[in-house]
């Protein structure tokens, strides 16, 4: 996929408005985890360093029109990127009438999102934004398959745009997982529903040589096979969708399962064939045997794309089965490509992050590049060329 990158670019004594995702979690004014933060730090320091001035916009959270969003404002971040640029940042929340921007200078507009045309694409708002710069970056790989004012309108209205270094290297990471991967491609999936990841299974029952699958979506593939599974979480809709992928594609079952009758973090687990579930029990995790299998496949790939985990890892009784797919992917010598809010918790738990190739800093976006969706936002850097 071939869009400007910033190396391609003009940058110095320009102004750059960099479309980033700041939006980190928040506990009051204090950020909880300044993942996206940090992933945005190298796409601003290569444009100061090349001379430009900076504006960053992002959005937080889902503020509504008319309504008290100051929980949402966006100076907790710009205090944290302060500190990680180390000079000034400033806030500005009003810009649309232009604001003054030197070489060298960073500034932050206010969330994005409390401009009501936004999450419309709104024309106007995107002049607006375009007639502060004069080269446009996208690095929000996270906003990507949103078309929005400053993730899609924008770039009709300026003379330069490119991706920034992190939505570059999301590129890159997805190209080399699905459109060339070495092989076998091995696909790991969890979570609760299939009805999240339907498109995605699909697609990957197409480029995938084999699909794990785990969570709560691993019960609808064992009812659709006749498997007894107690009271346990299930899409009985979706049984018809789960054979036809699972006859399309190699697709193995667990073969037990961990499960237990309440789910706290005072619940005990017990460990059942997959055959042998009791009706007042719920699956809560693959079994030890099934994710030795799953790590087995996994030692043997030349890709590895993982989205979901393998149970409710949150609580320790049932991490087990989550805990050793993903060692087994951290252990792997295939290139190794993860995402997902979940997954990336679950990488931070086990204390992998350095051994995973490539972590997206996209959810929605990363879900529907694998499914095989164009993603808007990538989409008008393409026709921009």
């Amino acid at each position: 996929m071939r869009v400007n990158k910033l190396a391609d670019i003009q940058l110095d004594n320009r102004r750059v408005l960099i479309r980033a995702d700041l939006n980190v979690p928040l506990d009051g004014t204090t950020i909880t985890n300044d993942l996206r933060i940090r992933a945005s730090i190298p796409t601003i320091e290569f444009a100061l360093a090349h001379g430009a001035g900076v504006v960053v916009v992002s959005h937080l959270g889902r503020p509504k029109a008319g309504s008290d969003n100051t929980h949402l404002s966006l100076q907790p971040v710009a205090d944290r990127l302060r500190l990680m640029l180390n000079r000034p940042v400033n806030l500005v929340k009003e810009w649309t009438n232009g604001l003054d921007l030197g070489s060298g200078e960073v500034k932050l507009l206010e969330n994005i999102r409390f401009e009501s045309g936004e999450t419309k694409n709104d024309s106007d708002l995107a002049r607006s934004l375009a007639s502060l710069c004069d080269v446009y970056v996208n690095d929000a790989f996270g906003t990507a398959h949103r078309a929005h004012a400053s993730t899609h309108g924008v770039v009709e209205y300026v003379t330069d745009s490119c991706a920034g270094l992190l939505l570059a290297s999301e590129i890159e990471a997805l190209e080399r997982a699905l459109a060339n991967p070495k092989r076998p491609l091995v696909a790991v999936l969890g979570g609760s529903k299939i009805s999240g990841k339907l498109e995605v299974l699909h697609n990957l029952k197409n480029v995938a040589d084999t699909l794990l699958v785990g969570g709560g979506m691993a019960n609808t593939f064992l009812l659709a096979a006749g498997t007894p599974i107690g009271n346990s979480l299930v899409e009985s809709e979706l049984i018809d969708d789960a054979r036809a992928i699972r006859q399309a594609s190699d697709l193995p079952l667990p073969v037990d399962v961990m499960t237990a009758e309440t789910i706290n973090d005072g619940s005990h687990a017990f460990l059942r064939l997959t055959d042998a579930v009791r009706s007042q029990e719920s699956i809560v995790d693959i079994g030890p045997e099934t994710a030795r299998r799953y790590a087995k496949v996994i030692a043997e790939a030349g890709t590895v794309i993982w989205n979901g985990p393998m149970g409710i890892f949150e609580y320790p009784q049932f991490a087990d089965g989550t805990r050793v797919v993903a060692d087994a992917i951290a252990d792997s010598n295939a290139f190794t490509l993860a995402g997902g809010g979940d997954t990336v918790a679950a990488i931070e738990q086990f204390d992998i992050s350095d051994r995973i190739d490539y972590i997206s800093t996209g959810g929605g976006a990363f879900l529907e590049f694998i499914e095989g969706k164009s993603l808007p936002g990538i989409e008008a850097l393409k026709r921009s060329k």
